[in-house]
Parts: structure tokens; C-alpha cells; sequence
């Protein structure tokens, strides 16, 4: 039977730890350690899609004036940076990785294929995916519901820097917020809830894909959340409701 094929969409800001910019060594050696806790406790194959704003945030471009599509690609190198942090740190405990980027970068990484993806995937290796979808315009939260599309990726499990799940407005704003435990797809497009961006939602609407939303600086969470404990908001074709 074949084993049950997972993504992580990792936050990029997360992997700075409390400085917020840049990437902390320790910080990282314990996200590799608890995905590493995960891929061992749920024999599933892993997929992860980290962020970049911790090497370079949208706000930052706007204040230094750089075209969109230039900010993009800034970004979706730091992504390709965060990507070899994570896979050094999973290395270095006995976790055999593989970085794939979508932009071409053969010194570092490799060129994302699918079907070479899916062959690392079937030697149980872990798969870091960098570089964004390759294009300007899109997120590394779309990166995720795509390549869990490509994939045949059941779920995106959401690891959020500090928010744990889903809720009808900001938490750290609003003392009277009211967190979803289960939610549609469409009710997430309809309320513009802040899980990730309306092109990914779509994209995993349209191609069954389950979204879990839970905070992953508790530590111990991403192999709570892939066993399927109760930590945060499931996200679920025609299975809505607080």
C-alpha cells in the first residue's frame, strides 16, 4: 500500500527565530529535528515549501522602490537560501533530503522535475522545494498547493509563526476573535479568512486538497498536527462550521 504523501508550507519569517530577520542556526536545527520526529512517528512521505521573508518581505521592495516582478525573484532566492539551511540541518541528523528548485540554480540544486520528485519521494527521501513556482506573482503558499496538486499530495499542513489556526478576525488585534476548528474551502474564499492567498485556496478547492492550519513555535506541533491531533483548523471540502 502506498504510504500517504504530505507538504508542509513552512514560514519563512519562523526559521529567523526572535530576531525576525535572517536565518538562526538553532531555530533551524529544531524545526529539522521536529520534522524529522514527524517523518519517523507517521511513515508518510514529506514534501516541505519554505518562505522567504526572513531574507526579503514585499514591504521592504516597496520602501526601496523595486519593480514587482524583480521583488519576486528576490524572494524566491531566499527561499532557495532557506531551503539549503533546512536541508543541511536534516542531514546533519540522519535525514536524507533533496533540494529541487523552479528556478534554475544546478550548482545548488537540482531542477524540479515531477517525475524526478516523485522518484525521491519513493526512496523516502525528504523533498525541500525552493525557488517559489519559478514565476513572479505567485506565493510560496500557491507553490504549495501546486506542487501538492503535481504530487498527489493529500494534505498542506500550514505551520504558522505564532497563530494557532483559523479565526474569524486577527487574534493579536482583537480579544473577542473566535477560532474555526473546521472550515470549507469555500467558506474561506467567501470570508477572505487569512489562511493563505485566494489563488492557492483555489487551487487546492479545485483539486481536493485538505489545508491544516496550526503554530508551529510549539514545540512538538508538526508531528501533532501529521498524526492528526486537535491543534488547530482542518480545512475540508463540505465539512464547515466553528
Amino acid at each position: 500500500m502506498p504510504k500517504r504523501r504530505v507538504m508542509i508550507k513552512l514560514s519563512g519569517e519562523a526559521l529567523a527565530g526572535e530576531t525576525g530577520v535572517g536565518v538562526d542556526p538553532q531555530t533551524v536545527k529544531n524545526i529539522a529535528k521536529e520534522i524529522k520526529e514527524a517523518y519517523e512517528a507517521c511513515e508518510c512521505e514529506i514534501g516541505v515549501i519554505v518562505g522567504g521573508g526572513n531574507i526579503f518581505r514585499g514591504k521592504l521592495a516597496e520602501d526601496m522602490g523595486i519593480e514587482r516582478s524583480s521583488a519576486d525573484y528576490m524572494g524566491m532566492i531566499g527561499t532557495i537560501v532557506n531551503a539549503l539551511a533546512l536541508q543541511n540541518s536534516l542531514e546533519a541528523i540522519g535525514v536524507e533530503t533533496r533540494v529541487m528548485s523552479s528556478i534554475n540554480i544546478p550548482e545548488v540544486a537540482e531542477p524540479y522535475i515531477r517525475r524526478k520528485a516523485l522518484s525521491h519521494f519513493e526512496k523516502d527521501r525528504i523533498v525541500i522545494f525552493g525557488g517559489g513556482t519559478g514565476n513572479p506573482y505567485f506565493s510560496t503558499d500557491t507553490t504549495a498547493a501546486l506542487r501538492a496538486a503535481e504530487l498527489g499530495a493529500s494534505i498542506v499542513y500550514m505551520a504558522k509563526n505564532g497563530t494557532d489556526g483559523v479565526y474569524d478576525k486577527d487574534p493579536r488585534k482583537h480579544d473577542d476573535s473566535v477560532k474555526f476548528e473546521n472550515l470549507t474551502h469555500q467558506e474561506v474564499l467567501r470570508k477572505n479568512l487569512s489562511v493563505m492567498d485566494s489563488t492557492a485556496a483555489a487551487l487546492c478547492y479545485d483539486n481536493n486538497i485538505d489545508i491544516y492550519v496550526f503554530d508551529m513555535n510549539v514545540p512538538g506541533n508538526i508531528r501533532r498536527a501529521i498524526l492528526g491531533e486537535n491543534i488547530g483548523t482542518m480545512i475540508q471540502k463540505g465539512k464547515g462550521g466553528k
